[in-house]
């Protein structure tokens, strides 16, 4: 028997609905009234009923039902019982002919949540109701079908590219025809919707689409030239997917359709110049062909300069004015996100802070000449800089957008243009400083940031007064903007400084008593949105002048305010997050001058730890203490490395008061990925520091780090498993032989990632490298029995490793793991040799003599027959190649070679010896001792080798 809904129930959820879409009544009561409602099996069908025939009742009423009825499906279609779900499905379709648009647009959508939950294959009907709808005449149908094909596609894509059993094509093959020749409909609405449609395909490229490109490229040329700007937007935006995903196919068309980009770029509508902005971008980006750009530089290059300029209706133009005395909004508040320590991977950090700003055609703009510069290199410059220049002369109020646009310019190209600049570079700076005085805020503001992007040539002319004069003058700018009034310029002056900071380093001592005055001065004045920045400008002086900070003049101005607001921020506090940061880099620059500030420090950070575990795993959230957020615990767990890496063993007396070992193994073991790579950089630090306590659970926590190396894991969150693999490296010198029950675990991951290195981060493979390198110190007889397996691999990942403890400790397991199977070092002695000739300097003797006898006592060890298949004339010339003017090199170059021809199998290479070898030794200049040795062994080998002349 067909479902039918009561009277009663009808007339109840029709009122709360009416009473839900009233601006009067209390939401959260009829939201809990309607909630209840779920409990009856047929809810959902009621309100599938209410918007399909609720003729009667207002549009809203209906369209409520409809996005309840969503909602609901999202979390329980699946439950349902299958009768239901028929009967929804079967009230919706004939929604798609609506001749209301809002019921129309909502069905859609109801419809995607069903084909996401159900798959396309298990509602045929939609198929053929859409196919039916496209095939109309009706508008109201065609219009319904379009929409929900849409959504579909935007959500869901990949369904209409699917096999469907009983059908003997997919659901895109039907489609796609029946959409281009939409493309010719008079109908606006029918023409945008079926090109949004195709549009959300040209990323996944399904094959029937990649076999219709003529057809399609023949249609987007036809809408090319429609005189409805949201159209030509969406034909901008096919061709900018096409560029990226499948540029080949406009090839022959490239031409026409620069030419068209082109006058796009120069569109009455803004948001159609935008979307054709984009395509500069991304045809760099694809390494596409530079000629065929090139000659159109002198065209496009006034487009994107002049679209640089402020628009009237930009939102940065509305808050332009703000003193720094007006409270911040909630909405100027950017969401902050922080980075989980990770060690070796600071070239992930992003500092995008525009990230979350409203992308715009000023903004893109710039990002396109920035790439051309890149690309284009100083070509752009005839063209570009007497526009630039022109710009700038201008001295009117009026012209002030104008002006402002050229400063962004040159900070555009500072970095693609620096050759060209470069004669001009202080010319250029020197202009830039009085504009920091501008009466516009704006002009302030983007003077600021062209500067900052100028900040390596402004350091590295500190080397003559007239540079380090223009330096101390930048300096003093940015420092005075730093204190400006104008929040914008505020922020500016404060990111552009820390910059300048991050490049100056050193270089700011003399300066460091100035800097802190003002940043200070500010830390009193700034709202929320600055005091964010600001932080990481204190930081980052922490960072670039390191132990220098550590004196009590600069302390006393330093500490005093900041203790003020860690005080002030309570633990629920998002505020607390750059504060934790701020506090991480000093205590790293102070060392053990951090001691005196260290213990308040070190407690809010094991009381914020432990109150959010608790929270997390509160059963009742609402109930707990403090609301869970993971960021509490990664920030304070950051700044526990800090505390240990700046304290190092001082850190002891304070954890042994604590429970952070326990704390520590249980956030080493946490399901959020940056929860855990903080924690084992945590552990990595302590191990450093004070590995005697975390010895009670020792055997725990390499269990769990080993784990994080799974190979499952390793390419999802590879920095958590470079953070294991670091921490296991660092416990394994410290605890010896305790960690031999997890080697062969940790072996087994590790080599892996050393054999495919090309598809794993550069820091992945190197502490992986380095890690095996250590367990082969203190385990060497359990490395050494796989050796062969991984030698090669291995030592190619060392040889790329720059000088530094790490890099001795694993070349100790290497020696040490040589020394235990020396037969299986046998085939990968030349990689071996590439290795051992990466070192500039090894500061540690013992590890030079370690080094030294493991060559030499290859000179007794027979080659396998087989080996001089693998050594071969490539391979011994590559060894060669590594030599570098640094004795070290030179020294184990000398004995590595020499090994090699205490083999039997350079008498198969007299031709390499004799020629390419000697004209590669004239290269390197006076070794003589090497020549001598080469001609002594030679002579005294004389019946294996015909005469040679060794020539100099």
């Amino acid at each position: 028997m067909a479902w039918r809904p009561q009277e009663e129930g009808l007339g109840e959820i029709c009122g709360l609905l009416e009473q839900h879409i009233s601006p009067t009544s209390d939401k959260s009561v009829i939201w809990k009234q309607l909630q209840h409602y779920k409990q009856f099996s047929d809810f959902n069908n009621y309100l599938a009923f209410i918007f399909a025939h609720a003729e009667g009742k207002s549009v809203e009423i209906r369209q409520a039902a409809g996005l309840l009825l969503k909602n609901n499906l999202r979390s329980s279609f699946r439950t349902l019982d299958p009768a239901h779900q028929q009967y929804i499905k079967s009230e919706l379709l004939p929604c798609l002919g609506a001749a209301d648009k809002h019921i129309r647009s909502t069905v859609g959508t109801i419809i995607t949540v069903i084909v996401q939950q159900g798959r396309i294959f298990g509602w045929p009907e939609l198929l053929q109701a859409l196919v039916h709808c496209l095939d109309s005449n009706d508008l109201n149908l065609m219009e319904g079908a379009l929409a929900a094909l849409l959504k579909i596609c935007e959500d869901i894509p990949q369904e209409l590219d699917s096999e469907i059993p009983g059908l003997t094509e997919r659901p895109i093959d039907a489609f796609l025809p029946r959409l281009f020749q939409l493309f010719k409909s008079p109908h606006v609405s029918i023409r945008k919707l079926s090109l949004g449609s195709i549009n959300q395909f040209i990323i996944l490229m399904p094959t029937a689409l990649f076999m219709s490109m003529d057809q399609c490229l023949q249609g987007l040329f036809v809408l090319a030239h429609d005189p409805i700007a949201e159209i030509r937007k969406l034909v901008c935006a096919a061709f900018v997917q096409l560029v990226e995903v499948q540029p080949a196919v406009l090839e022959p068309h490239m031409r026409n359709i620069i030419e068209y980009m082109l006058q796009a770029n120069r569109d009455a509508d803004d948001e159609v110049a935008l979307e054709s902005c984009e395509f500069w971008s991304t045809y760099c980006e694809a390494q596409l062909d530079p000629e065929l750009l090139r000659e159109f530089l002198p065209h496009l290059i006034p487009v994107l300069l002049s679209n640089m300029a402020y628009a009237e209706d930009d939102e940065s133009l509305a808050d332009a004015e703000e003193d720094e005395s007006i409270p911040d909004r909630d909405q100027d508040l950017k969401p902050r996100f922080h980075s989980s320590r990770s060690h070796g991977l600071d070239d992930m950090k992003d500092d995008d802070d525009e990230a979350v700003n409203i992308w715009n055609l000023r903004k893109c703009s710039a990002a396109g000449l920035d790439i051309l510069s890149d690309v284009f290199g100083d070509e752009i410059l005839p063209t570009l800089m007497p526009l630039v220049q022109a710009k700038l002369s201008t001295s009117d109020a009026r012209s002030w957008k104008e002006r402002e646009a050229a400063v962004l310019a040159l900070g555009a190209i500072a970095e693609g243009c620096v050759r060209g600049l470069f004669p001009h570079l202080a010319e250029i700076v020197a202009f830039l400083i009085p504009l920091l005085d501008d009466k516009f805020p704006l002009i302030r503001s983007i003077t600021c940031w062209t500067l900052s992007r100028f900040s390596k040539f402004i350091v590295q002319g500190v080397g003559h007064q007239k540079g380090y004069d223009q330096f101390n003058r930048v300096l003093v700018g940015l420092l005075q903007r730093v204190l400006d009034t104008n929040k914008r310029v505020q922020e500016a002056a404060c990111s552009a400084f820390a910059t300048l900071e991050e490049e100056a380093a050193e270089e700011l001592t003399p300066h460091v008593a100035i800097i802190l005055q003002h940043l200070l001065c500010a830390f009193g004045r700034y709202q929320k949105r600055n005091l964010r920045i600001l932080y990481d400008a204190i930081g980052t002086l922490a960072d670039a002048v390191g132990g220098e900070l550590n004196q009590s003049r600069y302390l006393d101005i330093l500490m005093p305010p900041l203790i003020a607001k860690w005080q002030l921020v309570s633990n629920s506090d998002k505020d607390l997050f750059p504060l934790l940061e701020c506090f991480t880099s000093i205590a790293q620059a102070l060392g053990t001058g951090f001691s005196q500030f260290a213990e308040p420090v070190f407690q809010r950070c094991i009381s914020i730890i432990q109150s959010q575990l608790l929270a997390k795993a509160s059963v009742d959230p609402l109930s707990a203490a403090v609301q869970y957020d993971k960021e509490f615990i990664v920030c304070s767990l950051d700044l526990l490395s800090g505390l240990a890496e700046g304290l190092g063993s001082g850190i002891e007396s304070l954890a042994a008061q604590s429970n952070l070992r326990d704390l520590l193994l249980q956030c080493c073991m946490d399901d959020a990925s940056d929860v855990c790579q903080s924690a084992l950089a945590l552990l990595g630090d302590l191990a450093r520091a004070c590995p005697v306590y975390l010895h009670p659970r020792l055997s725990e926590f390499l269990n769990v780090a080993a784990r994080r190396l799974n190979p499952p894991e390793v390419k999802e969150t590879f920095s958590v498993a470079n953070n294991a693999c670091w921490a296991i490296g660092e416990l394994a010198v410290k605890a010896h032989k305790e960690v031999s029950p997890i080697v062969m675990t940790v072996v087994s991951c590790l080599a892996p990632i050393l054999q495919q290195a090309e598809g794993f981060n550069k820091s992945l493979v190197e502490n992986s490298a380095i890690t095996l390198g250590r367990l082969a110190w203190v385990c060497p007889e359990i490395v050494a029995l796989h050796m062969e397996h991984f030698m090669q691999s291995w030592c190619t990942a060392l040889s790329t490793i720059r000088d530094d403890i790490e890099k001795e400790d694993a070349f100790r397991g290497l020696c040490a793991t040589v020394r235990a199977n020396p037969s299986g070092a046998l085939s990968s002695l030349v990689h071996m040799c590439k290795a051992i000739a990466s070192w500039h300097h090894i500061r540690s003797e013992d590890l030079h003599n370690d080094i030294c006898q493991v060559l030499k006592g290859f000179k007794q060890v027979p080659l396998p027959p087989s080996s001089p298949s693998r050594i071969t004339r490539t391979h011994a010339c590559t060894s060669l190649d590594r030599c570098t003017a640094h004795a070290d090199s030179k020294f184990f170059l000398e004995e590595a070679l020499l090994t090699f021809w205490g083999h039997s199998i350079f008498n198969s290479y007299y031709d390499f010896v004799s020629k390419d070898l000697c004209l590669q030794f004239h290269n390197y200049g006076n070794l003589p001792s090497f020549f001598y040795r080469i001609k002594k062994f030679l002579v005294s080998h004389s019946q294996n080798f015909q005469p040679l002349t060794l020539r100099r």
